[in-house]
């Protein structure tokens, strides 16, 4: 029986778990990006978490997410994973209150910190709040090394990564998806899947789907590599920040990157600033570089994940929360895929909740 020939489109941290997946379970993978490693991922500020501001069923779906990353890295010991904890006041208290009794309802490894387990947390901050909360179980991938590693193993089970390349549109015959168009010529498979972020609109588009994406811009610091100056993640007002594998403070106004402005370069300057002020001792901590990255965000935040009705051959995995998501959203889609099974987990995250999504009438 000859096995399903699929076309992933994008080598960030979404398409690299899927292809592995497909791979996997016996798929004949190929995967096409401009960029291996993707682009919103190289600018990710990588938090893994199941954090404030969604509902219980996100939530869920989240700490299941988190739950995957535990087994993927049992799985594939080189995963630059680290589960170090966060300290987090960037909510007003009544917020910060409500969001430590929610989630500690709901079985987070959540609890109060005062101003004396802070310094403890974090002793080379250069002020420690009041009133703060602490998540043991939250942590940190450095993304483009991730991707890496999936990409390795994906190859170890037949995919091939194609980068360079540039996909223009969806080919289309009889109704259904029959491949795709590159810079390069076309190229034909059973299915195709868009998992190539802020770029999923406008391939979508080429047969008439429509996919409600924004791709706000969000604009991270990234120190020289430093002495050991932060255990875990620090999510204050102003500044969300965490230290690299290699020693690099990265940082943003919050953990999805901050606006570049008219002037990202002074934006950068302005915001490592902040980040030098949050520290004791910070007179050698020098900025090196910053990254902007446009997050792939649908409409109303939540993924978007499924075949879209109507559009046979088509596979859509676009989302924001994209590195904590990614081995359970690799896991979800290639089950799907490969089974033809419907994984209730991702009902909530179909393209057809949206009123403008979906297919155009022909």
């Amino acid at each position: 029986m000859r096995s399903m020939k699929i076309i992933v489109v994008g080598a960030g941290i979404i398409g690299a778990s899927i292809a592995r997946s497909l791979a996997k379970a016996g798929a004949e993978v190929t995967v096409l990006a401009e960029h291996a490693g993707g682009v919103a991922t190289t600018a990710s500020f990588a938090w893994i978490n199941a954090s404030w501001g969604n509902p219980e069923p996100y939530f869920r779906l989240r700490r299941s997410a988190m739950a995957e990353w535990r087994q993927l890295a049992s799985q594939l010991p080189d995963m630059p994973l680290r589960w170090c904890g966060s300290l987090c006041w960037d909510l007003a208290p009544d917020e910060l209150h409500a969001y430590l009794t929610e989630h500690g309802r709901w079985g987070y490894d959540i609890r109060h910190v005062g101003r004396a387990e802070a310094s403890n947390l974090e002793p080379n901050l250069a002020e420690h709040p009041d009133f703060a909360v602490a998540v043991a179980e939250e942590g940190a991938v450095e993304p483009v090394d991730a991707a890496r590693i999936l990409f390795a193993d994906a190859r170890a089970h037949g995919a091939t990564l194609i980068d360079n390349v540039t996909v223009t549109a969806l080919r289309e015959e009889g109704g259904r998806i029959t491949g795709v168009r590159t810079s390069s010529g076309e190229m034909t498979a059973d299915m195709v899947v868009l998992a190539a972020g802020a770029a999923v609109t406008k391939l979508a588009a080429s047969v008439g789907v429509t996919v409600p994406l924004e791709t706000p811009p969000g604009l991270i610091v990234h120190s020289k590599p430093t002495r050991q100056r932060l255990n875990g993640l620090v999510i204050a007002p102003e500044v969300h920040m965490r230290q690299t594998a290699a020693g690099r403070i990265i940082a943003g106004s919050d953990f999805a990157g901050s606006e570049p402005g008219v002037d990202p370069g002074q934006t950068a300057e302005a915001l490592f600033a902040k980040v030098k002020a949050m520290f004791r001792d910070a007179d050698d901590l020098a900025l090196e570089f910053h990254t902007i990255g446009y997050r792939p965000t649908p409409a109303d935040g939540f993924p978007v994940i499924g075949r879209p009705e109507g559009c046979d051959g088509l596979y859509i995995a676009v989302m924001h929360s994209g590195v904590t998501l990614a081995p359970l959203v690799g896991t979800m889609v290639g089950g799907e895929i490969m089974t033809q099974a419907v994984d209730e987990r991702l009902a909530p995250y179909r393209l057809e909740r949206f009123e403008v999504a979906g297919r155009a009438a022909s």
